[in-house]
């Protein structure tokens, strides 16, 4: 957690009668429920944001109240989307925590919004990988967008997640907890000694200042940013951005939609489908098998 949010928890386990307790319960649910470490600090924050407000411990706090706090928050002080919705997220498992499963179901309901991924054109990618004057953050923008990694799973790639000889990437504990195997480039396969021996990586291949940890978030995407810049890139971009031009650029290439859901470690096709929205895939003209059969039709590439 960053020294922000351990402020906010700490201010409401010191003001807030019975908090440090519930927190502690709180905590320990989660890692129970194998959920992401990332879920306690955003939920976390947000119930203790709640609690200093009313000066109780959640669990007495009446969803007539959190309603009406929820609208003050929305309408009056008009506190971001992200506000609103963990607070919600957290206040539902708060609730379900102490038993008060109906009262959890009282809470808002969050509209998913749906907007369309950004993407960078294959020139746009390109003069981004060329951006950065370091060999070190050029090759970290070349292998996340050859690979299509999630932020965090490039963040916790080590050295030996690397299969060189197979030209493949082990993803461990990805989104959802899945493993998967991902792409390893030629290009970045054959560009790893260099890299290795002039940075030398203890244990985590993107290392920051700190031998033997791992490049923090924020570090690399500020290095997305000044690359963006250097580039004169006018469009939004982030390390998220290189994984959807990923998964577009294959699909513009010919990738079927279901290998593209594998190298992604998408549970569901849907989420893959989206990249059909963006694509610019040229339309073939349907045609009978028997006219390829017998050779009236030539196949289509």
């Amino acid at each position: 957690m960053s020294k922000k949010e351990l402020f906010i928890i700490k201010r409401a386990k010191e003001l807030v009668p019975g908090f440090r307790e519930g927190f502690s319960r709180f905590k320990q649910q989660i890692v129970l429920d194998q959920m992401s470490p990332s879920l306690l600090v955003n939920y976390g924050r947000y119930v203790a944001h709640t609690a200093l407000h009313f000066g109780k411990s959640p669990e007495n706090i009446s969803v007539e109240e959190m309603n009406l706090y929820l609208y003050h928050l929305s309408i009056e002080e008009e506190y971001s989307e992200t506000f609103f919705k963990f607070t919600v997220y957290g206040m539902r498992s708060w609730y379900r925590l102490y038993g008060l499963g109906d009262e959890a179901l009282k809470m808002p309901v969050i509209r998913k919004k749906s907007p369309l991924p950004e993407v960078l054109s294959k020139k746009d990618v390109k003069r981004l990988i060329k951006a950065p004057r370091s060999f070190k953050y050029r090759f970290i923008l070349a292998l996340i967008y050859s690979s299509g990694l999630r932020l965090n799973e490039a963040h916790m790639l080590k050295i030996t997640d690397l299969r060189i000889e197979r030209r493949q990437i082990f993803v461990r504990n990805g989104k959802g907890r899945k493993d998967r195997y991902v792409i390893l480039l030629e290009y970045i396969a054959k560009a790893l000694p260099k890299y290795l021996s002039q940075y030398n990586p203890k244990e985590y291949l993107f290392e920051g200042s700190q031998p033997g940890k791992p490049m923090g978030n924020r570090s690399m995407q500020h290095l997305i940013n000044e690359a963006r810049r250097i580039a004169g890139i006018t469009e939004k971009c982030s390390m998220h951005t290189l994984r959807h031009s990923f998964a577009t650029h294959l699909l513009e290439e010919g990738v079927d939609i279901y290998s593209i859901q594998s190298l992604l470690g998408h549970a569901q096709l849907r989420t893959t489908i989206v990249y059909l929205h963006i694509a610019q895939v040229l339309p073939k003209l349907a045609h009978s098998p028997l006219d390829t059969l017998y050779g009236f039709v030539q196949k289509q590439k």
